[in-house]
This record gives C-alpha cells, sequence and structure tokens, in this order.
C-alpha cells in the first residue's frame, strides 16, 4: 500500500469518525447547531476577519474537544464495562473539558456578537 494511498484511509477513517460522532452524540449535534447559529450571527453581524478567527477556533475546539470525550467514551466502555469509579472519574473529567471549552466559546461568543446588538 503506498503512501498517498494510506493518506487517502486515513482521511477516510476520520471522516467516519465524525459521521459517527453525529449519529451517536446528541451534544454532539447541538454543539453544530450552535456552531451554525454563530456562522449565520456572524454574517448577519458582518464581523471583522479577527472575530472570524476567534469564531473558527472556538467551534473546532468545542467540536474536537467533543470528539475526544467521545472516543474516551468508547475507549472506557471497552476496557470497563462493568462499573469502575475510576472510569466514572475519566469520562466525568473528559465531559468536564468539553463543558469548560464550551463554556470559553461562550464567553468568546459573548464578547464578539453583543457589542453589535448594543450598537
Amino acid at each position: 500500500m503506498g503512501f498517498s494511498h494510506k493518506r487517502l484511509l486515513s482521511f477516510r477513517y476520520a471522516f467516519q469518525g465524525i459521521s459517527e460522532l453525529f449519529r451517536s452524540q446528541p451534544n454532539a449535534r447541538i454543539h453544530a447547531l450552535a456552531a451554525i447559529s454563530a456562522v449565520l450571527l456572524g454574517f448577519w453581524c458582518h464581523i471583522s476577519r479577527l472575530e472570524w478567527v476567534c469564531i473558527s477556533i472556538c467551534i473546532a475546539m468545542v467540536l474536537a474537544m467533543e470528539a475526544l470525550n467521545t472516543a474516551l467514551e468508547f475507549l472506557t466502555d471497552l476496557v470497563s464495562p462493568e462499573y469502575h469509579p475510576l472510569a466514572g472519574k475519566a469520562k466525568d473529567v473528559a465531559a468536564a473539558a468539553v463543558l469548560i471549552t464550551a463554556i470559553g466559546a461562550a464567553v468568546a461568543g459573548a464578547l464578539i456578537f453583543l457589542p453589535y446588538f448594543f450598537k
């Protein structure tokens, strides 16, 4: 198998992961809806290029954290199918990482969008 074929397969697997994320995780769909809302609001408010960069990074970070959380949950369920306190802690901390990132994104969104509504 050649180098370019392996690279194409890696993209295929990544897109399969994105598909699994949105099919199996309701929170990922909620984050996607929030991202679409932020993009539409950005167009409506005619935000600056720098504000678009910030919004884009926030969207990518939240979705990436959701994907990592989901991967950790799948792996935890595989290695610890029955309840174990450490498995529960691992899942809780991973979920906290998503929450922290989402709160940060919401604060950034408020700092960007609220001034447009108070002009």
